[in-house]
């Protein structure tokens, strides 16, 4: 994969400080033929994610190959150590587990929602649950095999920021499920059995094989990587030079076979050819 084109990304990890209606909604494996492949490594607990998302969304929009894209989510967790429901406020938790300020946090906050608000999101720090989100993640795996994984991902990010819901929820999940339309009996295994925990734990290793260490990071075709919540327009040149490197000019002759030195006659700016 070439060097990575670094962003905000989410302060919460480990050793770090719809445009489209397609978008995340193939099967988990398909395989992209002539188009482009975009999986992005996510996970629900993460503020810069959502934002990500959005300037992501905006740039593909924008993109004139953007039907021939396939994006993927990919399952990330910042804090696999949290319980299903931890007892405080974000804050709280970002000071005590994390070991940070309290005001460095409440700064942080302010900074995020504003970037937030620029994206049309309107973040609530004071209403967050804080919870695991290994659950939420094996919902947004079951949900893409129905050809629901973006817009699971987006009501998770939008009720987590924007709401106050408890990812970590068996109810709330329960009823998610329900309003995206997966069958109840296929939820319920979420619950009962460790359905898709499996697919869950191989995005985290995927994620560390290619050397994610924060999120939210996009890959794109295995070749170009990006780290961080960037600008659309930098989602919108990664775009371009992605697609221009898997779909090359190829100078082709009369009888239709690739030209070497056989030009047809042409103008310059020093004249025409005889």
């Amino acid at each position: 994969m070439r060097p990575k084109t670094q962003g905000p990304k989410c302060p919460f990890a480990p050793g770090s400080e719809q445009a489209n209606s397609g978008i995340g909604n193939g099967p988990p494996d398909a395989l992209v033929v002539d188009g482009m492949k975009i999986e992005i490594w996510s996970d629900v607990a993460c503020p810069w994610c959502y934002i990500g998302k959005r300037r992501f969304e905006a740039a593909l929009a924008e993109f004139p190959h953007r039907d021939e894209v396939e994006v993927q989510w990919r399952s990330y967790q910042l804090d696999p150590s949290l319980p299903e429901h931890y007892d405080g406020t974000e804050l709280d938790y970002l000071s005590t587990r994390k070991g940070m300020a309290p005001e460095q946090v409440a700064q942080m906050f302010d900074h995020v929602a504003a970037q937030a608000k620029g994206e049309g999101l309107n973040y609530r720090f004071d209403a967050v649950v804080v919870a695991n989100s290994f659950t939420a993640h094996r919902l947004i795996h079951l949900a893409a095999a129905h050809g629901r994984q973006d817009a699971a991902k987006e009501r998770l990010l939008s009720d987590h920021f924007e709401h106050g819901k408890d990812i970590g929820s068996r109810d709330y999940l329960t009823s998610l499920g329900a309003e995206l339309g997966l069958a109840a009996a296929d939820v319920e295994e979420l619950f009962s059995t460790d359905k898709y925990a499996d697919d869950v734990r191989h995005d985290f290793s995927e994620a560390r094989a290619l050397g994610i260490s924060g999120v939210p990071f996009f890959v794109i075709d295995r070749k170009f990587g990006l780290s961080g919540a960037q600008p659309a327009a930098t989602f919108t040149m990664a775009l371009e030079q992605a697609w221009q490197d898997s779909h090359p000019l190829v100078m082709v002759s009369a009888d239709g076979l690739a030209a070497g030195d056989a030009d047809g006659d042409t103008c310059g700016p020093d004249g025409c050819t005889p």
